[in-house]
Parts: structure tokens; C-alpha cells; sequence
């Protein structure tokens, strides 16, 4: 069992790739592989959706890179597609990982035809009922709350599935956060928080968003555990994420897992990161990428599979996310009128009056 409110992180490989402490590995190489290439997707991905703004063809994306280890940890540690998931704006990878279809996530940030929402939401707030994701937002820790309504409705309903809420560090210092966290901890709803603490809340520094020594040691206050994880130690996350997780599952109330990790990227498209952090700084941790310490980790255990079949995994899924993003483009976007479907089965008159003015206005160009 995991230890709550250790000082220094869980963590079960170095940066050197080998193992630290005494444990066993409890997957086969093909689950190890799994990992190793959701971390791979979820790095191509980004890369992809930056060119794509850089292009306009979105007008919005939150990079995600650095983080892999975090967001596909979380995901392997879940019940992914029966647990809810309450995301933040940068869970692209945690999303990826968790079998949210990628021709959604791609159609939603282009708003597309294929896209559910129509093009109607700020590009990269994909959700999805049907895959249990719940539709991003970017107002910060405001879907604390409502996950833990989730997860109280979950409990009276005598469900065993969870909530799972993700957020940044700076959603912590938001009263939503408190106030969805204290509600928990009285209820003893079945949500597992998960901070991703990647150091910096846009260009706030974690040392001017708290004066405690970390996030999991406010679980105190609520009266639920806090785990301290290593966020660029994939193993660290998927295990503590199950163990906690099925704490969390057999009725002994919330929990909070803190996974230290860093966004190598801006914190926006709308971000000049180089204004409030040295390149130094970026290029540490760009020198710590978690996918690198996983494969020094596989190599060191005669798993990592020669050079020519992990460039032949790289090339499937450049040639996968490609084919989404060209077929995505090729079936078009949703016409202006479409914004008057979708939200009354028969259009008001005043409604209706608007669509035919603006028909003519458009016939009139």
C-alpha cells in the first residue's frame, strides 16, 4: 500500500531508467509497449494540433507535452470508460489514453461537421457522454464541484463507479477547488482528485500560488488522504492511481494524488511563456521527458524493441492522427444556419423570424 503525505515523491523508476526500491513488475511487455505509445500518441498529437494553429485551422489549443507520463498514467489507472471523468483543458493525452476516439477530439477542435457540438464550443473542449468524459471548460476549478456532485449522486445510487477530476496546480487556489474538495471529504463521495502540477499557473509560479509545501498535504484539511507522486514516472502514476482508485471504489470516501510533472510547452496559444520563465528552466525539464526516462527503463530491462520497430510505431501513428485530420477537413463545416438546429424541436417564431432575415441577408451578398 501506498503511503499518504510522504515529503518526497512516489516514484518506481529514476531518471536513469532504473528501478528504485524493491517492487515487482506486474505487466506483461505488451501492456509496458501500451504505455510507451500512448505517451508517444499523445506527444505527436500535440505537436500536430500546434502546427495546425499555427496554420489556422483551430484558433485555440493548450499543449500538453512534458506531461505524457501524468495523463497516460491516470488513464491506465482508471476504469477508463466506466469511471466519469471530469477533465482540464489539457487532458488531451489522459483522453487519448482512456479510448476517447480520436476523430472526436480532432473534429471538435476543428468544428467540423463531425464535430458533436457542431462548432458551437471553443475549440479543444472536447466531452463526450457516451465515452464518460464530461465537456471541458476553461474557467479553472469549476468543474470540481460538479464532480463531486457526480460522485455523491454515484454513492446514493449504490454505483461502483467513480468520479475522477482532474486539474492544474492553479486550480487550487480557487474557491471552487476548496469548496468542491470540502464537500467531499463531509460526504465521503467516491471522487478521486488529481492534481497535475506542472509548476507554473499560466505565469504564476507554484511558490506564489501556496504557502504550504505542495498540494496532496491540503487533503489534511478535508479529511482524506494525499498522495505525493513523481508525474514523469508513468509506472508511479499508474500504480498509486489503481491503488487509490480502488480505495476510493470500495466506499472509503475521497482522495487526492498529486503528480509532480512540467509543461514543456506555453501554457496557451494565447501565452508568451519566455516572459516569466528562463530558458533554462524549460530546457531541465525538457531534459527530464518522461517518455525518454520510460524507454531508459525498458532498455534496462531488455523490454524497448529495436530501433527500426519503435520508428515503425511513430510512422502508424503519424499516418493514424494524418488520416483523421484529412478526413476531418475533407467532410466539411457546419453552415451558418445550423446554429438555429439542435435546440428546440420547433423553432420559435422570433427564432425562425431570425433565420429568414439573416437568409436574406446572406442571399442579398
Amino acid at each position: 500500500m501506498f503511503k499518504p503525505f510522504t515529503d518526497q515523491p512516489i516514484v518506481r523508476i529514476g531518471e536513469d531508467g532504473k528501478k528504485i526500491g524493491r517492487w515487482s513488475l506486474d505487466l506483461e511487455a505488451a501492456q509496458l509497449l501500451r504505455l510507451w505509445r500512448d505517451m508517444v500518441r499523445a506527444r505527436i498529437f500535440d505537436e500536430k494540433l500546434v502546427t495546425l494553429l499555427r496554420q489556422g485551422k483551430t484558433s485555440f489549443y493548450a499543449q500538453s507535452s512534458g506531461m505524457e507520463a501524468t495523463q497516460v498514467g491516470i488513464a491506465h489507472g482508471i476504469r477508463a470508460g466506466y469511471d466519469w471523468v471530469w477533465p482540464y483543458y489539457r487532458d488531451q493525452g489522459l483522453a487519448l489514453a482512456a479510448g476517447f476516439p480520436l476523430k472526436d477530439l480532432v473534429a471538435q477542435s476543428l468544428g467540423t461537421n463531425d464535430d458533436l457540438c457542431k462548432g458551437r464550443q471553443m475549440p479543444h473542449h472536447f466531452g463526450s457522454a457516451e465515452h464518460r468524459f464530461v465537456s471541458i471548460s476553461s474557467s479553472i476549478a469549476n468543474q470540481v464541484a460538479p464532480a463531486t456532485g457526480t460522485a455523491m449522486a454515484q454513492k446514493y445510487l449504490g454505483s461502483d463507479e467513480i468520479t475522477v477530476c482532474t486539474f492544474g496546480d492553479g486550480a487550487t487556489s480557487e474557491g471552487d477547488w476548496h469548496a468542491g474538495l470540502n464537500m467531499a471529504g463531509v460526504a465521503k463521495a467516491p471522487v478521486l482528485f488529481v492534481c497535475e502540477n506542472n509548476q507554473w499557473a499560466i505565469s504564476a509560479g507554484i511558490a506564489t500560488q501556496t504557502a504550504s509545501q505542495g498540494i496532496a498535504i491540503k487533503a489534511k484539511a478535508y479529511g482524506m488522504p494525499g498522495y505525493f507522486v513523481d508525474g514523469q514516472d508513468v509506472l508511479a502514476v499508474r500504480e498509486v492511481i489503481r491503488e487509490v482508485a480502488e480505495r476510493v471504489r470500495s466506499g472509503e470516501g475521497p482522495a487526492l494524488v498529486e503528480c509532480l510533472t512540467y509543461r514543456i510547452g506555453t501554457h496557451s496559444s494565447a501565452d508568451d511563456d519566455s516572459r516569466y520563465r528562463s530558458r533554462e528552466e524549460v530546457e531541465l525539464w525538457r531534459g527530464r521527458d518522461p517518455i525518454r526516462r520510460f524507454e531508459r527503463f525498458l532498455e534496462a530491462e531488455g523490454l524497448l524493441p529495436d530501433a527500426e520497430t519503435l520508428s515503425g510505431i511513430r510512422a502508424e501513428i503519424n499516418a493514424e492522427i494524418d488520416g483523421v485530420l484529412a478526413e476531418a477537413e475533407n467532410n466539411g463545416y457546419p453552415t451558418w444556419d445550423s446554429m438555429f438546429d439542435d435546440v428546440y424541436a420547433d423553432l420559435p417564431p422570433h427564432l425562425e423570424e431570425q433565420r429568414e432575415f439573416l437568409r436574406r441577408e446572406q442571399e442579398a451578398l
